[in-house]
């Protein structure tokens, strides 16, 4: 397989859901920008989900992932004309969940 040495097959390990408290920095008009957070007990390879608890007009949540243990990075966008700083002391819901993946040399056959 190229590009990998681990194969995921379809179960994930474990799913929970995590509450933040986060205060993301100013998100520069019309662009976007990835911020990082610290949080406890993720890992690489984690896919994460966020919902942020409050609605903000011309802000969004473009992607999230896992960019180092223990850190969740959050890439947000700004399509107004003005900055926007999201709110502070947010209660984000991160959702996590940790796919069981095997070494590709022990996958059972049939899985390519």
């Amino acid at each position: 397989m190229p590009g990998g040495t681990e194969i995921s097959y379809g179960n994930i390990k474990m799913s929970m859901i995590l509450a933040c408290t986060l205060s993301p920095a100013s998100v520069v008009a019309t662009t976007g920008n990835e911020q990082t957070f610290t949080v406890a007990g993720l890992q690489l390879g984690d896919q994460v989900s966020v919902s942020k608890p409050s609605f903000q007009n011309y802000l969004s949540i473009a992607n999230t992932r896992v960019s180092a243990a223990n850190t969740l990075a959050i890439a947000f966008g700004n399509s107004s004309t003005a900055n926007i700083t999201p709110t502070a002391s947010e209660v984000y819901l991160v959702e996590v969940n940790r796919v069981n993946a095997i070494p590709y040399t022990n996958a059972p056959s049939g899985i390519e």
